[in-house]
Formats: structure tokens, C-alpha cells, sequence
């Protein structure tokens, strides 16, 4: 199955949850935040959230910096 995150393609064997995901990806700690087709997700849901065939996730991090 094939999702899209940030705009690139990642290739899944199944449906996931969300919290593993990221796991999967290397996000960990508390300085993302996660939307899902559009619509955020808040950090207690991730785990309940499935991930299924062509969603779209937008990871944003902040950015230290001027």
C-alpha cells in the first residue's frame, strides 16, 4: 500500500496506525505536529488513527532560526 508523506512516496506492507508510522518514519519527542488528509490530528488520537491506502500526511516541524 502506498501512502504520501510530505509529498513523497512511502511504501507500507498494511494499514497502520498512525503512532506507529511515525515511529516507523523516525518522528519521536513532541515538536511535530501531524495532519492527515488535510484534516489535523491531534496527539492523542495517533494511536487510534489508521493509515490506509493513498492518505496524505503532512508532518510540520518547527524551525529554529531566523
Amino acid at each position: 500500500m502506498q501512502v504520501f508523506v510530505n509529498g513523497e512516496v512511502h511504501t507500507l506492507a498494511s494499514s497502520v496506525a498512525l503512532a506507529a508510522l511515525l515511529q516507523q518514519l523516525g518522528y519521536c519527542g513532541e515538536a511535530f505536529a501531524v495532519a492527515v488528509n488535510g484534516r489535523f490530528v491531534p496527539r492523542t488520537e495517533y494511536a487510534a488513527t489508521a493509515i490506509h491506502q493513498d492518505d496524505r500526511l503532512d508532518i510540520v516541524a518547527p524551525v529554529v532560526g531566523g
